[in-house]
Protein backbone atom coordinates (compact mmCIF):
# COMPACT_ATOMS: atom_id res chain seq x y z
CA UNK A 1 0.00 0.00 0.00
CA UNK A 2 1.35 3.32 -0.65
CA UNK A 3 1.60 6.45 1.35
CA UNK A 4 -1.10 8.00 -0.22
CA UNK A 5 -3.61 5.42 0.23
CA UNK A 6 -2.32 4.41 3.87
CA UNK A 7 -2.48 7.90 5.20
CA UNK A 8 -6.02 9.36 3.32
CA UNK A 9 -7.76 6.85 4.97
CA UNK A 10 -10.43 8.37 7.00
CA UNK A 11 -9.89 6.82 10.06
CA UNK A 12 -5.78 6.43 9.58
CA UNK A 13 -5.69 9.95 9.05
CA UNK A 14 -7.45 11.11 12.00
CA UNK A 15 -5.02 8.02 14.10
CA UNK A 16 -1.95 10.43 12.51
CA UNK A 17 -3.74 13.62 13.71
CA UNK A 18 -4.54 12.81 17.63
CA UNK A 19 -0.61 12.32 17.40
CA UNK A 20 0.42 15.29 16.31
CA UNK A 21 1.98 17.91 18.92
CA UNK A 22 4.77 14.86 19.76
CA UNK A 23 2.25 13.25 21.68
CA UNK A 24 2.63 9.59 22.93
CA UNK A 25 -0.56 7.03 23.62
CA UNK A 26 -1.73 4.02 24.17
CA UNK A 27 -4.33 2.28 22.37
CA UNK A 28 -6.68 2.52 25.02
CA UNK A 29 -5.95 6.31 25.02
CA UNK A 30 -6.39 6.82 21.58
CA UNK A 31 -9.60 4.50 21.89
CA UNK A 32 -11.27 7.21 24.01
CA UNK A 33 -10.07 9.97 22.17
CA UNK A 34 -11.71 8.14 18.76
CA UNK A 35 -14.52 6.72 20.67
CA UNK A 36 -16.81 6.50 17.47
CA UNK A 37 -14.31 4.35 15.76
CA UNK A 38 -14.81 0.37 16.65
CA UNK A 39 -12.24 -1.15 18.43
CA UNK A 40 -11.22 -4.11 15.99
CA UNK A 41 -11.49 -1.04 13.66
CA UNK A 42 -8.65 1.07 15.43
CA UNK A 43 -6.66 -2.26 15.77
CA UNK A 44 -6.43 -3.25 12.67
CA UNK A 45 -5.62 0.30 11.46
CA UNK A 46 -2.94 0.95 14.34
CA UNK A 47 -1.26 -2.53 12.94
CA UNK A 48 -1.15 -1.14 8.96
CA UNK A 49 0.54 2.15 10.09
CA UNK A 50 2.98 0.27 12.60
CA UNK A 51 3.83 -2.54 9.78
CA UNK A 52 4.36 0.73 7.32
CA UNK A 53 6.56 2.27 10.25
CA UNK A 54 4.49 5.81 10.46
CA UNK A 55 3.90 4.57 14.40
CA UNK A 56 6.61 3.12 16.17
CA UNK A 57 6.30 1.46 19.82
CA UNK A 58 7.93 3.91 22.07
CA UNK A 59 7.25 1.76 25.06
CA UNK A 60 5.53 -1.68 26.27
CA UNK A 61 4.69 -2.88 29.97
CA UNK A 62 2.53 -5.75 31.52
CA UNK A 63 -0.68 -4.42 32.76
CA UNK A 64 -3.31 -7.43 33.76
CA UNK A 65 -1.56 -10.15 31.77
CA UNK A 66 -1.46 -8.25 28.49
CA UNK A 67 0.98 -5.99 27.10
CA UNK A 68 0.42 -2.68 26.96
CA UNK A 69 2.51 -0.42 23.97
CA UNK A 70 2.74 3.51 23.67
CA UNK A 71 3.26 4.90 20.28
CA UNK A 72 4.68 7.91 18.63
CA UNK A 73 4.57 9.10 15.57
CA UNK A 74 7.08 9.41 13.01
CA UNK A 75 6.33 12.44 11.36
CA UNK A 76 9.14 11.43 8.65
CA UNK A 77 7.27 8.38 7.41
CA UNK A 78 4.05 10.14 7.77
CA UNK A 79 4.20 12.71 4.48
CA UNK A 80 3.10 12.36 1.19
CA UNK A 81 5.66 13.68 -1.23
CA UNK A 82 4.57 16.41 -3.93
CA UNK A 83 5.01 13.59 -6.79
CA UNK A 84 2.73 10.96 -5.05
CA UNK A 85 0.05 14.19 -4.86
CA UNK A 86 0.96 14.78 -8.49
CA UNK A 87 0.12 11.32 -9.15
CA UNK A 88 -3.23 11.48 -8.12
CA UNK A 89 -6.50 12.16 -9.96
CA UNK A 90 -9.20 14.67 -9.65
CA UNK A 91 -10.97 12.09 -7.94
CA UNK A 92 -8.81 10.33 -5.71
CA UNK A 93 -8.15 14.39 -4.43
CA UNK A 94 -11.76 14.80 -3.86
CA UNK A 95 -11.93 11.55 -1.46
CA UNK A 96 -8.41 13.09 0.30
CA UNK A 97 -9.99 16.28 1.16
CA UNK A 98 -13.66 14.66 2.31
CA UNK A 99 -11.11 12.87 5.03
CA UNK A 100 -9.12 15.97 5.92
CA UNK A 101 -12.81 17.78 5.72
CA UNK A 102 -14.24 14.67 8.32
CA UNK A 103 -11.52 15.02 10.25
CA UNK A 104 -12.13 18.76 10.80
CA UNK A 105 -15.85 18.27 11.28
CA UNK A 106 -14.94 15.45 13.81
CA UNK A 107 -12.93 17.57 15.60
CA UNK A 108 -15.13 20.47 15.89
CA UNK A 109 -17.87 18.08 16.81
CA UNK A 110 -15.66 16.84 19.69
CA UNK A 111 -14.95 20.36 20.93
CA UNK A 112 -18.54 21.13 20.45
CA UNK A 113 -19.50 17.82 22.79
CA UNK A 114 -17.10 19.28 25.82
CA UNK A 115 -19.93 21.20 27.11
CA UNK A 116 -17.84 23.75 28.71
CA UNK A 117 -17.28 25.83 25.55
CA UNK A 118 -16.28 29.53 25.06
CA UNK A 119 -14.75 30.38 21.77
CA UNK A 120 -12.88 33.69 23.06
CA UNK A 121 -11.40 31.89 26.09
CA UNK A 122 -10.06 28.83 23.75
CA UNK A 123 -9.27 30.80 20.86
CA UNK A 124 -11.48 28.89 18.17
CA UNK A 125 -12.11 30.59 15.19
CA UNK A 126 -12.70 30.03 11.44
CA UNK A 127 -12.86 31.63 8.89
CA UNK A 128 -12.55 32.27 5.32
CA UNK A 129 -10.33 35.30 3.76
CA UNK A 130 -9.40 36.77 0.21
CA UNK A 131 -5.96 37.99 -1.15
CA UNK A 132 -4.99 39.44 -4.21
CA UNK A 133 -1.17 37.73 -4.55
CA UNK A 134 0.49 37.02 -7.71
CA UNK A 135 2.51 33.78 -7.60
CA UNK A 136 5.79 35.28 -6.08
CA UNK A 137 3.92 37.25 -2.98
CA UNK A 138 1.61 33.83 -2.09
CA UNK A 139 5.09 32.20 -2.22
CA UNK A 140 6.60 34.86 0.47
CA UNK A 141 3.46 34.84 2.39
CA UNK A 142 3.87 30.82 3.19
CA UNK A 143 7.34 31.54 3.89
CA UNK A 144 5.94 33.54 6.27
CA UNK A 145 3.63 31.10 7.74
CA UNK A 146 6.35 28.84 8.16
CA UNK A 147 8.88 31.11 9.63
CA UNK A 148 6.09 31.91 12.35
CA UNK A 149 4.83 28.16 13.08
CA UNK A 150 7.69 25.94 12.95
CA UNK A 151 9.95 27.44 16.00
CA UNK A 152 6.44 26.53 17.87
CA UNK A 153 6.16 22.92 16.39
CA UNK A 154 9.14 22.19 18.64
CA UNK A 155 7.43 23.37 21.89
CA UNK A 156 6.80 20.18 24.00
CA UNK A 157 3.68 19.30 26.45
CA UNK A 158 4.11 21.09 29.53
CA UNK A 159 1.85 22.59 32.62
CA UNK A 160 -0.05 25.15 31.09
CA UNK A 161 0.18 24.30 27.63
CA UNK A 162 -2.76 22.71 25.56
CA UNK A 163 -2.01 21.21 22.18
CA UNK A 164 -4.38 23.58 19.29
CA UNK A 165 -5.07 22.39 15.54
CA UNK A 166 -3.80 24.76 13.15
CA UNK A 167 -5.76 23.25 9.78
CA UNK A 168 -4.50 25.37 6.78
CA UNK A 169 -6.32 25.28 3.20
CA UNK A 170 -5.48 26.93 0.14
CA UNK A 171 -7.36 27.39 -2.60
CA UNK A 172 -7.18 29.66 -6.02
CA UNK A 173 -10.51 30.76 -6.43
CA UNK A 174 -12.27 30.21 -9.61
CA UNK A 175 -11.86 32.03 -13.04
CA UNK A 176 -13.09 35.02 -13.47
CA UNK A 177 -10.68 36.45 -10.62
CA UNK A 178 -8.06 37.80 -11.71
CA UNK A 179 -7.20 40.89 -11.30
CA UNK A 180 -7.39 42.13 -14.47
CA UNK A 181 -11.04 42.96 -15.57
CA UNK A 182 -12.16 42.47 -19.02
CA UNK A 183 -13.15 46.64 -18.98
CA UNK A 184 -8.98 46.90 -17.95
CA UNK A 185 -7.77 44.59 -20.93
CA UNK A 186 -9.86 46.61 -23.74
Amino acid sequence: MNSVELLLHPVRLRIVQAFLGDRTLTTSELNAELGDVPPGSLYRHMARLVDAGVLEVVTERRVRGTVERTYRLRLDAAQVTPDQLDALGPEDHRRAFMAYIAGVLADFDRYLDRGEIDYVRDGVGYRTLGMWLDDDEFADFVADLRRIVEPRLANTAAPGRKRRLLRTVFIPDGPGTESESTSERR
